[in-house]
């Protein structure tokens, strides 16, 4: 469509009134409820069908490697959906491991940390003593 047919301009730009694009024109006849049609000969009619369908071969082209490429990336995707549930569940392994260790060995854990606090706190008591001494 032309811009001008949104602005109330000419559909068809600078062409005559009643005239179409196809090369048709109307004019009224002597009764008013009969329209006389005229057909001018078009020349380069076949030049722009064979235009035409270049363009038609291009698109097609550009929508056959459009639909590879989309499935390459389907493919792509899928792969990586694969890999990503397989590390997913890894660590879901790893992680309930991790929590059996914790709770089969915390207990043991946390009295090595409480022990070594105890140890620290009394070496800095007896070192302050000394000090002073």
């Amino acid at each position: 469509m032309s811009s001008n047919s949104f602005r109330g301009g000419s559909f068809y730009g600078d062409a005559a009134p009643f005239r179409s694009r196809e090369g048709l024109s109307t004019r009224t006849a002597s009764s008013s409820d009969e329209i006389q049609l005229r057909i001018d000969p078009v020349g380069d009619l076949d030049d722009e069908i064979t235009g035409l369908r270049g363009q038609v071969k291009r698109l097609r082209n550009v929508a056959e490697e459009i639909g590879t490429e989309v499935k390459s990336q389907k493919d792509f995707l899928e792969q990586l959906q694969m890999t990503m549930a397989k590390a997913q569940a890894g660590v879901k392994n790893n992680l309930r491991r991790l929590n059996k260790s914790i709770v089969r060995n915390g207990a043991n854990h946390v009295v090595h940390v409480i022990a070594f606090a105890l140890i620290c706190f009394l070496i800095v008591y007896l070192w302050a003593k000394m000090s002073r001494k």
